[in-house]
């Protein structure tokens, strides 16, 4: 018996309960009929039409990204249009789409934490937990020495795969840091919780100018974090390998592999 579109759902619901995930998110199957046949699986961060070709290239099932397609309304998915575009191709090569999100955020191996296993981190909790205390968003930690924030920028350089943006950091180089809170893709909604304001450092991406700028002015008059500004899909990518070998062990039957495609949308930067 070859497992089903329908028994990965179940596997990935064990993994990454839907239940975990915010209401406003998308996740579960977006494509795909519940009965076919899933010998192959492609993880990726993105429903892209690269990771798209990528699956449909390797004779792939089914694609399991990070973030949902059709998080935000569409009125068409007509061929001619991105998201249109990748659903064709999906549906005319019988490879379904899956979305683990924000249910797979919140998890003890999810994105951020597997970031703050990368970092070493010990002491780990949430930044806001849920109704179980290991689970929810975000991770506190402290790094097992205490390191130059410019040493721990390299560092991050070192885990995280290369992209065109790199690594911002807002803080004096030689500032000594050890507690550290991070949150995997954006989370600059976290800049003012208390467990991110007795950090060292808070590292996360999508910072935007006036919430990063309140936040390192705050910190010169009170106490608060340096931050480190990194590429949202390079900090959700660390997982990928995770939720590969939690698949694989509930899906012994299925070649499970993950996408190398960097799905970063940008492509250079000019250093002024």
């Amino acid at each position: 018996m070859s497992t089903t579109v329908s028994e990965v759902i179940a596997a990935t619901e064990q993994l990454w309960p839907s239940t975990g995930a915010e209401s406003w998110d998308a996740v579960g199957l977006v494509a795909g009929d519940l009965d076919a046949p899933v010998t192959r699986i492609v993880l990726a961060v993105d429903a892209v039409l690269d990771t798209v070709d990528e699956a449909i290239s390797a004779d792939a099932d089914m694609l399991i990204t990070h973030h949902p397609l059709l998080l935000r309304g569409v009125t068409s998915i007509a061929s001619d249009r991105y998201k249109g575009a990748v659903l064709t191709q999906l549906i005319r090569a019988k490879c379904a789409l899956l979305a683990a999100h924000t249910n797979a955020d919140v998890v003890e191996t999810g994105t951020s934490g597997r970031f703050a296993a990368k970092l070493g981190l010990t002491d780990i909790a949430p930044i806001v937990a849920g109704e179980n205390p290991d689970r929810g968003i975000g991770r506190t930690g402290m790094l097992p020495e205490a390191m130059t924030l410019g040493r721990l920028a390299r560092l991050l350089g070192e885990i995280l795969p290369a992209t065109a943006t790199g690594i911002r950091v807002a803080g004096d180089f030689d500032q000594v840091v050890q507690s550290v809170a991070l949150c995997g893709g954006a989370g600059d909604a976290y800049l003012n919780d208390p467990a991110v304001l007795a950090s060292d450092v808070y590292i996360t991406s999508d910072l935007r100018h006036h919430p990063a700028s309140e936040a390192r002015e705050n910190a010169r008059l009170m106490r608060g974090p340096a931050l480190i500004d990194v590429s949202h899909w390079a900090s959700e990518w660390l997982w990928l390998d995770a939720a590969a070998e939690e698949l694989r062990e509930l899906l012994p039957a299925v070649t499970i592999t993950v996408s190398e495609l960097r799905t970063d949308p940008w492509d250079f930067a000019v250093v002024q």
